[in-house]
């Protein structure tokens, strides 16, 4: 016989809240289409996004649900607008954190308010924009994404560890900041060597993972489109 006190079933938390059953793919995955996604140098990632004005239009609708796509396709936990050539504040995230819960969502025009009370954590990090390359990075322990969802419903969601990670990364992401800014020059050019060594295997494993999905492949040059 095998006992189970104490054992602890993971949840599943959608825009914050808890829901069950919950499909293994997000239901958007299935209504979007794979885009592009932008790499380092291409001038969308580097500025600030705009403000969503609309909400529950067809047009965000679609996009939020092309970045669940593509950010399924590209094996990503978190994607922001620009990313897919849109400068809106816009981000999804669906990442599985250190307890085994599973936390998916996305947030309009967030403010990201960092939790200066947690212990900051060095992790290796990546960024989908920046193909292969993963290098440590100290982040903060604890943040709160305030936002609305695309019905421009609030949303409030606070995060520690992975999920805070991830929820920085993607909000800096909208303020044309990412994770490549906060490297030291060295570490940069170990991240470009990493890029330049990797990009090829993994697009070529972001095409087979859309052709899994039985979604249309996006097409990247042979050289990344930002030109660094």
């Amino acid at each position: 016989m095998a006992w189970s006190f104490g054992r602890r079933r993971p949840t599943t938390y959608l825009l914050g809240e808890p829901v069950d059953p919950y499909p293994a793919q997000a239901p958007e995955v299935a209504r979007g289409h794979v885009r592009r996604i932008t790499e380092l140098g291409e001038p969308v990632l580097h500025a600030p996004a705009r403000t969503v004005e609309e909400f529950s239009t067809p047009e965000l609708a679609r996009l939020i649900d092309d970045m669940f796509a593509t950010m399924e396709g590209a094996e990503g936990v978190g994607l922001a607008a620009p990313q897919v050539g849109v400068d809106l504040r816009v981000f999804v995230y669906d990442l599985t954190d250190s307890r085994g819960d599973r936390h998916v969502g996305h947030v309009v025009n967030p403010v990201l308010e960092i939790d200066e009370d947690a212990e900051p954590e060095t992790e290796d990090e990546g960024c989908l924009s920046l193909p292969g390359a993963y290098e440590p990075l100290e982040r903060p322990g604890g943040a709160t994404v305030r936002g609305v969802d695309q019905h421009g419903g609030p949303l409030q969601l606070t995060a520690s560890g992975y999920l805070a990670r991830c929820f920085v990364h993607e909000a800096q992401h909208l303020d044309g900041t990412l994770y490549w800014d906060h490297l030291s020059p060295a570490l940069q050019a170990d991240a470009l060597r990493q890029r330049d060594e990797e990009r090829a295997d993994v697009l070529a494993g972001r095409r087979e993972v859309a052709i899994e999905l039985d979604k249309t492949p996006a097409d990247y040059p042979d050289a990344p489109a930002g030109g660094r």
